[in-house]
């Protein structure tokens, strides 16, 4: 190699790996207007334009809403493990939406089990009339076993 050439390298794999901190999103400087003015809004691979970004924008975040939670130290911990650091949030947003679904499907089987047990009385119930009047014609007077 000689004393022009230089050899280039990249921390790529390094800024991959690098886990950014909440303190770190604090710094991010937030959106504004005239920056929003300058983008190019894309959904998927097709440009569209500013209104439709912002609707499709609006509408993403309508889908989630920001809320201040504390939760015990080793809870958080025990997500950010499980989601290897980033994405934890999500993660336990789709616990509670799986607990949600959960208690949906456990009262709709507690819903589905009243209701055959309504059935099974009304049966049972149906059953000792006819059992009754069997036992009441056979004690007539007459009737002999």
């Amino acid at each position: 190699m000689n004393a022009k050439s230089r050899k280039y390298s990249s921390d790529l794999d390094k800024v991959d790996a690098h886990v950014i901190t909440q303190e770190e999103y604090d710094d991010i400087p937030e959106l504004s207007d005239a920056d929003l003015a300058r983008a190019t809004w894309k959904i998927g691979d097709s440009a569209v334009s500013a209104t439709a970004g912002r609707a499709a924008f609006s509408a993403v975040l309508k889908k989630k809403k920001k809320i201040n939670i504390a939760l015990d130290s080793d809870v958080v911990e025990w997500f950010k493990q499980q989601a290897g650091g980033r994405g934890y949030q999500t993660l336990i947003n789709a616990t509670l939406r799986e607990a949600m679904s959960f208690h949906s499907r456990d009262a709709a089987t507690q819903d589905e089990m009243k209701s055959t047990l309504a059935a099974m009385q009304k049966s049972i119930a149906a059953m000792e009339a006819t059992l009754r009047k069997v036992v009441h014609e056979k004690a007539a007077p007459g009737n002999t076993p």
